[in-house]
């Protein structure tokens, strides 16, 4: 054996020291370890960093957002439809007369979690129709942070359930990103759907991040939403009982779709017959007797467009009389749901420590269709057609085959005591909210009101004063940009406390408003309309709080202050350029979605199901679908790509041995099936969609508008005609599945989700 040479020997044993020097460099260069680290466990002494706390004492804090609803809904502010949980919250806390939202779902959701305005977090409109502008790109900034990485940080656990609405778009699917998800924006868990509504018995739902599956499905998604939430605060108490939680509770109710179970909406019938007069005039009455509008307060006029119950048929009475009756159960059944909740907290003896705020309302009540809605085909009809369609379907409505809104009629008078609708940012109807604030450990005077201004960006201010949690400087490495909103609990126990949110801007879609001091200009934007010729209206919400009297021609001066005002504050907020085809985007489909304009989208099976919006789109584009198969056996059957649902969608699918398409536009089928079967063996299996482009832009419906076909191994075995109608497939309707049809099916010649049993490779999109 040779000797090592001595240079070598002493660089090795200097090698030797300096690696031993770095091991115990690194044993004792953890920052903050305040134990002792010797060679043995004998000779060394333990050290565990203290677990970070929540502020003494601080309380656990509910965020309940009910969607889509007016002032005039709930009875806990003088409205027809029971809401008992909510009318105990407000008698026993307060009620807020004077809060406001943005006007619509996306851009309110993420200004309350937030603490900052809509289009500062860049959600000018809905997430999906965003636009290439800091203020509307639907990308909420991470240096502008959520209640819960706030109350993240301040060491609570912290949860979503139900209604998000504020992931982009192209990010919502299986692979994320994940980022701007609720679990990337400081929820521990997310459990809900992710888009402006979901179909309430086969909802398509998340938790986390994965597709939740619940077929067969004997429940509805608030009682879901519920047991879901129940379940993370057995949980949280469970293991860590001294560690305060953040629930942000966000029904689908009262959006349509209007689907709740008969028990409910029975608990009504008859009560409506008299109509959406008689309901306004009653509702203002009530309103005057809670305090919750001004005693000198005048009930405004019928909108125009909204015809006089006493002008209606039998027919059109008895029809509008039953979707009031689902409209009001529905919300009296989500009142019940989180009923659940509050008393689960009062069993485990958190109820008293528990800070729930309650926005009746995303938004006021949407401008529905006149005579309401069942589906696509109903509503697809001539005017005098509509009303006896829904009259011989009138069983149908609220149940699991019903996809409804209620007519404008009703959506206007649940907004009473204030004019127009949602998506008019301009007017006190379409942003006017009630809040209800309950802590029993609060001090509150139980019942009292107050008229402060709050917006839905004083709701995190709030909170962190209330917890007393602190916004950190910094939040995944983003230094944190200043808060926007006020807290409101400098009013919680002086009612006369000076109004400290002083102003205020709104605008949506090109409507826009200004607020100071309680003078508004305001100006309703017809889409389409030059900006420049836009008339402002001006209102004196002190003396005027429902928009009666426009006094812009008697203090033109006060409209010009005002009018640069609104120039100050958009400038500031990222609020310009206006776009009044922010609604419109909601519908260009396939450049917002992950696929962008590919012309080709190949989609392998077993992947998890896509949003219909998120996934591959057909809206008025011609277009082929080919599956790759192998037939094992002449029985093997399913579907090979589904697109929607019972209401509107695209299915191809092997049935007894035969290759068949059902096109399903507003509940109506038309049918493709091969007039031979699909032999055993490899094949590709295609549908193509020779839509004529021009077509769509008919007013006629039923233009012809090219045709559909099949083919089996490229040989044509089936072909029909279709119409202008047919050319828009599934827009915003349940989910996009490769090998299966989960959750509502496309037709009723299958039963959900109706898997494959052969082999399919593949399925390809190829647009024209």
């Amino acid at each position: 054996m040779k000797k090592i040479p001595n240079k070598i020997a002493g660089a090795v044993v200097l090698l030797a020291a300096l690696l031993q020097m770095a091991s115990a460099q690194t044993l004792t260069s953890d920052k903050g370890f305040k134990g002792k680290i010797g060679r043995t466990a004998a000779e060394s002494q333990e050290y565990f960093p203290e677990k970070k706390k929540a502020p003494a004492g601080a309380p656990n804090v509910i965020v309940f957002l009910i969607d889509d609803a007016g002032y005039g809904t709930s009875s806990a502010f003088g409205g027809l439809m029971q809401t008992p949980v909510l009318d105990s919250l407000a008698n026993n806390g307060l009620r807020y007369t004077n809060f406001h939202s943005t006007g619509v779902c996306s851009p309110t959701r993420a200004a309350l979690l937030t603490g900052r305005n809509h289009h500062s977090v860049h959600m000018g409109a809905l997430n999906y129709s965003s636009s290439g502008f800091p203020g509307y790109d639907a990308i909420m900034p991470a240096d502008k942070g959520t209640i819960a990485e706030v109350l993240h940080e301040n060491n609570y656990s912290t949860f979503a359930v139900g209604k998000y609405h504020v992931a982009p778009i192209n990010e919502i699917t299986a692979i994320g990103p994940y980022d701007r998800w609720a679990v990337g924006r400081g929820f521990d868990h997310f459990y809900g759907f992710q888009l402006g509504h979901t179909d309430q018995y086969h909802p398509n739902l998340y938790e986390d991040t994965k597709v939740v599956d619940v077929e067969p499905n004997g429940k509805h998604l608030t009682t879901l939403l519920a047991d879901k939430a129940i379940n993370y605060i057995s949980n949280q108490k469970s293991v860590a009982h001294d560690k305060p939680f953040f629930l942000y509770f966000a029904t689908g109710a009262i959006h349509s779709p209007h689907q709740v179970d008969k028990k409910w909406s029975d608990l009504y019938k008859g009560k409506f017959d008299k109509g959406w007069d008689w309901y306004r005039e009653e509702v203002f009455a009530r309103q005057k007797r809670l305090g919750v509008i001004p005693a000198n307060a005048v009930l405004p006029d019928r909108d125009p467009t909204v015809k006089a119950w006493n002008s209606l048929s039998p027919e059109q009475k008895k029809v509008y009389a039953r979707f009031m009756e689902i409209y009001a159960g529905f919300l009296t059944h989500a009142d019940y749901e989180f009923g659940r909740i509050v008393n689960y907290l009062k069993e485990i003896g958190e109820a008293d420590n528990t800070v729930i705020l309650v926005s009746i309302g995303d938004n006021g009540s949407s401008h529905s269709p006149e005579h309401g809605s069942l589906n696509g085909y109903i509503s697809s009809l001539d005017e005098d057609k509509q009303v006896a369609e829904l009259y011989k379907n009138i069983d149908k409505l609220g149940t699991e085959h019903s996809f409804q809104d209620a007519p404008s009629g009703w959506t206007q008078a649940t907004n009473t005591p204030f004019r127009l609708w949602k998506a008019d940012p301009n007017s006190e109807g379409g942003t006017h909210q009630p809040l209800i604030v309950y802590y029993p450990n609060g001090g509150l005077k139980k019942g009292d009101i107050r008229g402060q201004y709050g917006h839905v960006i004083d709701i995190a201010p709030t909170i962190y004063e209330l917890t007393g949690a602190k916004v950190p400087e910094t939040i995944k490495g983003y230094v944190q940009k200043p808060l926007e909103g006020t807290s409101l609990v400098y009013s919680f126990k002086d009612a006369k406390a000076e109004n400290r949110h002083k102003i205020q801007y709104y605008e949506l879609f090109g409507k826009r408003a200004i607020v100071k001091d309680g003078w508004k200009a305001s100006v309703f934007h017809k889409s389409g309309s030059d900006f420049k010729q836009d008339v402002w209206e001006l209102y004196n919400l002190n003396d005027d709080f429902n928009e009666r009297i426009n006094l812009a021609a008697k203090y033109p001066e006060k409209v010009k202050e005002l009018q640069a005002l609104f120039d100050q504050e958009a400038i500031k907020y990222n609020v310009f350029p206006l776009n009044d085809n922010a609604l419109g985007h909601s519908v260009g489909g396939r450049a917002r979605s992950p696929f962008g304009l590919d012309k080709k989208v190949v989609l392998y099976a077993g992947i998890e199901q896509f949003l219909t919006l998120t996934g591959p789109q057909f809206q008025n584009d011609p277009f082929s679908i080919t599956a790759d198969v192998n037939i094992k056996s002449a029985s093997d059957e399913g579907v090979l790509f589904a697109t929607g649902s019972e209401f509107e969608g695209l299915s191809l699918f092997i049935k007894n041995g035969k290759f068949v398409v059902a096109h399903n536009t507003g509940s109506i089928v038309k049918y493709l099936e091969s007039d031979t079967a699909v032999p055993v063996g490899k094949s590709k299996l295609k549908f193509e969609f020779n839509f004529t482009p021009p077509a769509h832009e008919s007013k006629d419906k039923n233009a012809p508008a090219g045709t559909e076909a099949i083919y089996i191994n490229d040989k044509k075995v089936g072909e029909r005609n279709v119409v202008a109608a047919e050319g828009r497939i599934a827009i915003y309707k349940d989910g996009i599945d490769v090998g299966a049809d989960r959750n509502s099916p496309v037709t009723d010649r299958y039963k959900a989700p109706f898997n494959f049993t052969g082999k399919l490779n593949n399925v390809t999109i190829e647009y024209k």
